[in-house]
């Protein structure tokens, strides 16, 4: 063999070396590149499975939230139909109060009215207190008239309360109806 011939089979050697140096490395990036893609697609999964978690505990904890507003509040609709008979239990005992004769009678009044306002209380219906000489606020209360204040220092003020207003749980079923000074 010439020297001629040695080195082009030397540099046919070579440059399938080369060639399959090349093909080595494509083939580990096409595997790097598939290993790569699988990650992404796990990170990609595992994202929406988060994102799928959190959206269902959020959704969990609205529901339980709603459910106890609900049981809280089921009994609304008896409460504000009862409110008026509250009402006229306790303008039939302040009338009573002034007849002295009919103490037995007042007495009866009384222990029902009671009873009654114990047993909407364990149902969690509780009067809002307001006190005359108070600030008025509209969030809180409910004004019916405004009249000339008989002092300055009224003026702006609860001058009488007209109807109680109640709570049941947290939440007003009934504002306080009041007067203010003008």
């Amino acid at each position: 063999m010439s020297n001629k011939d040695k080195k082009d089979k030397e540099n046919e050697q070579v440059e399938e070396n080369q060639v399959e140096n090349v093909v080595v490395e494509e083939q580990e990036v096409e595997e790097q590149t598939v290993e790569e893609k699988l990650q992404e697609e796990v990170k990609q999964e595992k994202d929406k499975f988060l994102r799928l978690f959190a959206e269902f505990e959020n959704y969990k904890k609205r529901t339980s939230r709603e459910r106890i507003e609900l049981f809280a509040t089921a009994s609304e609709d008896v409460m504000k139909t009862l409110l008026p008979v509250l009402d006229d239990f306790e303008r039939a005992l302040s009338h009573i109060e002034e007849d002295k004769e009919a103490e037995e009678l007042r007495k009866g009044v009384l222990l029902i009215y009671q009873k009654l306002v114990n047993t909407l209380d364990q149902k969690g219906l509780k009067a809002i207190v307001v006190e005359k000489g108070e600030v008025f606020n509209a969030d809180n209360h409910e004004a019916i008239t405004q009249i000339p204040a008989p002092t300055d220092d009224l003026k702006g003020k609860i001058i009488d309360v007209v109807e109680k207003g109640y709570k049941l749980g947290e939440k007003v079923i009934r504002f306080p109806k009041v007067v203010i000074g003008q």
